[in-house]
């Protein structure tokens, strides 16, 4: 096969992607965070000179260094999305297809709330290989290798075991996106201590992960807004399902829902309450 070495060969890898994913959000974000120039796309969400800039700036860079490896952005048109994800599963040994969400967290940085970032994940062999997300504000880079583990910056990431029920969690739950009749249970009668949310995807499985949150809940979300942030929880030990009960990462566009826990057991009681309560 006649392309590059593929782009995870090592925890030097890992490092050099997410320095890049950092350096390039540097330039491309945090220059435009007073003026972002947001406007409404066709499908009624949010998107900035920023979430373009870093989409272009980013796929230039590493197609420089991964030629063979195309990316799939989420600022593309789902018949170029789809194409391209039809090409990555008819070639199943080959180089792979990063997802990239430029700018996670749009609606936020339009708003100058301080939570978002860039998303990128590397899909190859119809699995998420490795991923990255980076919290611009925080100055904080997420990443994680299959097999390899997930880091928060140059420190090992494990999700903290909790030894305490439903009711004692704290849950990060977007309501918008479910049930009329899910979230309205939810809301007033909650199963868990306290809810937040903080509108962006990645950071909030991020987050799951460092154990700032111990319970997720989203309706529907992107490829692009998950992919990365599910290795990265996976890797440092939590776990998570759909509403339905299946795995969260298809290798599809399809929106997909999505609960999680960084304790696997807070994880089962979490699931078994949304059963009942649906």
């Amino acid at each position: 096969m006649d392309h590059a070495p593929l782009p995870i060969a090592g925890d030097a890898a890992r490092r050099a992607i997410g320095a890049l994913l950092r350096e390039v959000a540097q330039q491309q974000i945090v220059p435009r965070a007073r003026a972002p120039g947001a406007r409404l796309k066709d499908d009624g969400s949010w998107v900035t000179d920023a979430d373009l800039a870093m989409q272009r700036q980013l796929q230039i860079e590493l197609a420089t260094r991964w030629p063979a490896v195309a990316l799939l952005g989420e600022e593309m048109s789902a018949q170029h999305q789809q194409e391209l994800l039809r090409v990555e599963a008819a070639a199943p040994d080959g180089a792979g297809l990063w997802v990239l969400d430029p700018l996670d967290g749009t609606s936020n940085f339009a708003a100058g709330l301080p939570a978002f970032g860039p998303s990128l994940a590397w899909l190859q062999g119809g699995r998420v290989r490795a991923g990255w997300v980076y919290d611009v504000m925080r100055d904080e880079l997420f990443s994680a290798v299959e097999g390899g583990g997930a880091w928060l910056d140059d420190t090992p990431l494990r999700a903290p075991a909790r030894e305490r029920a439903l009711r004692q969690a704290l849950a990060c739950v977007d309501f918008k996106r479910l049930d009329a009749a899910l979230a309205t249970r939810l809301a007033t009668r909650p199963p868990y201590a306290s809810q937040r949310a903080i509108g962006s995807v990645a950071l909030e499985w991020c987050w799951v992960a460092a154990g700032r949150f111990d319970i997720y809940l989203h309706g529907a979300q992107g490829l692009w807004d998950y992919a990365a942030g599910l290795l990265i929880l996976h890797e440092a030990g939590g776990r998570s399902r759909t509403l339905d009960g299946d795995a969260v990462f298809v290798h599809e566009l399809q929106r997909r829902s999505a609960l999680c826990a960084g304790d696997p057991a807070l994880l089962e009681a979490w699931a078994a309450w949304l059963a009942a309560a649906r």
